[in-house]
């Protein structure tokens, strides 16, 4: 396992597929953000959910993914409802 998975939320699998999508490092993942690189995922993996973007700024913030502000969570949610 690499860097990425020393991340609080981030396990094997998502590490694999934060690489799998050209993101290897914190930087790269604090760079391109939360959204962009959830994005990047879906595309990869229909299946990730609201919990993989919480997931992805928690990692980013450092916060387990739920224990982010209600703002946040207004925020990341109304991002994924705008995409379905």
């Amino acid at each position: 396992m690499g860097e990425l998975s020393n991340l609080l939320n981030i396990g094997e699998k998502v590490e694999k597929q934060l690489n799998q999508v050209g993101i290897t490092t914190y930087d790269q993942l604090t760079q391109i953000g939360s959204k962009h690189a959830w994005l990047k995922i879906k595309m990869i993996d229909p299946s990730a959910c609201i919990n993989r973007l919480y997931a992805l700024e928690g990692a980013i913030k450092g916060v387990r993914k739920n224990q982010h502000s209600a703002a946040i969570k207004s925020e990341l949610r109304e991002f994924y409802s705008s995409l379905k």
